[in-house]
């Protein structure tokens, strides 16, 4: 169970993007941190009131993109327009190509999310679009599966075979999450402190396992937490 610090990150800090790298991105490279099984990217980023990123190219890659505060404004070349807030998550399958822009409308308050890409299981797919608001209720103290293969339980799809669980937990809280044999897992701490088998993580730390095992999480504080359960590495 590898702990990977909030400060071991990459980090670039553009004016209008403030933004803390999981991954080898951009001009943030670390060749013992190109990937975990098929995720590719976790970027926490804070955008600017009226900025964010204008119309721009993607291939290949599914791309979620998980909104904690604030509101973005989608649009892309299939013709999508939408407006996604805090607690709303959002699927892109770039696929063979598409072109969007991601722009915060606020004129005052800050955009806060998490963004995620995966590699696909195939190359060359079509590309698509969809998004949907988590209702509290479905991730506070438990597990609430929010992107999968199959979107079974009403969550988005991707084309990669990884489930992507999220909660919300009140201090002092217990979950436990079960680890299904012969698959890795990757824990991404969003929000708060808690406690994973006994060891601490504070927001912006990750866990990696590359064998998954039964989890145990405590929360000191209220705390967000994803988990990718993944193919083996």
């Amino acid at each position: 169970m590898e702990i990977r610090r909030s400060n071991s990150r990459g980090h670039a800090n553009h004016g209008w993007l403030d933004s803390y790298h999981s991954f080898s991105f951009n001009r943030y490279h670390d060749p013992e941190r190109m990937a975990f099984s098929v995720l590719r990217v976790i970027n926490e980023d804070v955008i600017a009131p009226e900025s964010g990123f204008g119309m721009h190219p993607h291939q290949n890659m599914e791309i979620i993109t998980y909104m904690l505060c604030g509101e973005l404004a989608h649009e892309d070349s299939l013709g999508n327009g939408s407006i996604i807030k805090a607690g709303d998550v959002q699927r892109m399958t770039a696929g063979t190509g598409i072109v969007h822009a991601e722009i915060n409308p606020s004129h005052t308050e800050e955009a806060y999310l998490l963004q995620i890409w995966l590699t696909p299981a195939v190359n060359g797919l079509p590309p698509s679009y969809e998004d949907m608001r988590i209702e509290p209720d479905r991730k506070h103290n438990r597990w609430c599966l929010i992107a999968s293969q199959d979107a079974r339980n009403g969550s988005l799809l991707i084309h990669q075979d990884v489930n992507l669980w999220t909660s919300y937990l009140d201090a002092d809280q217990a979950l436990v999450y079960q680890a299904p044999q012969g698959r890795s897992a990757y824990l991404q701490l969003a929000r708060g402190r808690l406690r994973v088998n006994g060891e601490w993580l504070d927001q912006g730390d990750a866990l990696a396992l590359e064998k998954s095992i039964d989890l145990t999480l405590q929360a000191d504080t209220t705390a967000e937490v994803l988990l990718f359960d993944l193919p083996p590495t």
